[in-house]
């Protein structure tokens, strides 16, 4: 490789993709009825684990009024649960039930699915279909570097 590689241009060209990916998949319409803000607020708490309204907020980057809004939702569902807090009596933390779980899996799989069609729609070749197995850890890689 004795060309000096564009970083910034590649940045824009995977950023545009994954944008135009992820904007299409959060289209699909899926039961369970969970709002965008629902599926952020669960899918954090699920990946994060106990925690507090306010750490919840902090973490999506929404007020605390929002947050509780959206937290009563799901606790109205049985989405999550909320216990007091054994060093401080006053808090309350929150923990996503088995229910909550499913709902993110159903979400999820539903994406899965979605994209899994595409895949074999024939729109993509046998090469490229390699290409995207092997890109798919570094993607993740570079998610987890920002």
């Amino acid at each position: 490789m004795g060309e000096e590689l564009d970083v910034g241009g590649v940045a824009a060209a995977l950023l545009a993709g994954v944008s135009v990916l992820v904007r299409r998949v959060r289209q699909v319409p899926v039961g369970g009825g969970l709002t965008m803000p629902e599926r952020t607020a669960l899918s954090c708490l699920e990946r994060t684990g106990p925690t507090t309204s306010a750490a919840l907020a902090r973490e999506v980057q929404v007020t605390a009024q929002a947050m509780g809004e959206t937290l009563g939702a799901l606790g109205s569902r049985g989405l999550i649960e909320r216990r007091r807090d054994p060093e401080d009596r006053r808090r309350a933390v929150l923990t996503v039930t088995e229910a909550g779980v499913q709902a993110l899996k159903d979400r999820r799989n539903a994406r899965a699915e979605l994209i899994a069609k595409a895949l074999a729609s024939g729109a993509f070749t046998p090469g490229e279909l390699e290409q995207l197995t092997a890109a798919a850890p570094l993607l993740e890689r570079l998610a987890q570097s920002i």
